[in-house]
């Protein structure tokens, strides 16, 4: 099986490298100087800051593998390039919600440029693959833990990714 490409922007794409680089640099080395130190307290089996400091260090380097993954599998677009009648990455959707009659809208971004509380979603999200494809006036059903959402798409436009 092929594995799955990531959409981003250039912009997004920067940001996590920063971010990677970052978490390799710094915050590694601090890590590391955090065990050395407290490896350096005796008793390995009894030490509670040597444990704590190597709990850190696997979970800092599982999130640079998952960060180093993404930019693997990173492929970038420009959104001015996409279509404007389809909703794809780069789209801001104006949507409505057939049970609650109430109008959101949605931005469908890359990883590192999502916000939910601005209403930027990750195009793998449940809702961002609801949505990709449709056009206006279609109607996504989006399977949630809390049952089907049905979104009317009501305008597409490209959204303003930085």
């Amino acid at each position: 099986m092929a594995e799955q490409r990531i959409p981003m922007t250039r912009a997004g794409y920067d940001k996590l490298k920063a971010e990677l680089d970052r978490l390799r640099g710094h915050e590694m080395i601090e890590i590391t100087k955090r065990v050395a130190t407290a490896r350096d307290l005796g008793d390995l089996s009894e030490n509670a800051e040597y444990h704590a400091a190597r709990e850190d260090q696997g979970q800092l380097q599982a999130k640079v593998n998952e960060i180093a993954d993404r930019l693997n599998r990173a492929q970038i677009l420009d959104p001015n390039l996409l279509p404007k009648d389809t909703v794809v990455f780069g789209s801001k959707v104006k949507v409505r919600d057939l049970e609650f009659d109430e109008e959101e809208t949605f931005e469908l971004v890359g990883p590192g440029q999502e916000n939910p509380e601005k209403g930027r979603i990750l195009t793998d999200s449940p809702i961002g693959e609801g949505l990709i494809g449709k056009k206006k006036g279609d109607v996504a059903e989006i399977h949630a833990p809390k049952g089907t959402i049905r979104f009317k798409v009501l305008e597409i436009s490209a959204a303003k990714i930085d």
